[in-house]
């Protein structure tokens, strides 16, 4: 019953937004989970400087594994954050670079950066203070 009224009072207190519809909240779960992982703000940061092919991306995001990044371009490709071009040479060069969504993608996450650094100071305080009282 609780959990009941709980979840009533979140839907009466959260608006009808666009982007926020019930039938929209698996999808944006999904995009946020993409975007939120361990590597895929790394990726796309690193894309932001240039157009890089697989082993010249993989050396600049080290510590990850081949396979990781592998899986990580292709949900990136997946949601048309990231494109991949092949070039039939020998041996097959493939590049990677940032969609117009990807570039939009990085923007936010260079702004949620400049958020961390402004605050940053901040933050450690309150961890230090929080680490206090909980020995």
């Amino acid at each position: 019953m609780a959990a009941a009224t709980a979840e009533k009072r979140h839907s009466e207190a959260a608006p009808e937004t666009p982007g926020c519809r019930e039938e929209s909240r698996p999808l944006i779960r999904s995009v946020l989970e993409r975007i939120g992982d361990k590597w895929s703000v790394v990726v796309v940061c690193q894309l932001g400087e240039s157009t890089y092919r697989f082993n010249e991306l993989r050396r600049l995001t080290r510590p990850i594994t081949q396979r990781m990044l592998s899986a990580t371009l292709r949900g990136l490709e997946r949601d048309g954050l990231v494109s991949r071009t092949v070039h039939h040479s020998v041996p097959p060069q493939v590049d990677y670079t940032l969609t117009e969504r990807g570039r939009s993608l990085l923007y936010v996450v260079r702004d949620l950066a400049g958020w961390a650094d402004a605050h940053a100071q901040e933050i450690s305080e309150s961890r230090v203070e929080y680490d206090a009282l909980k020995d």
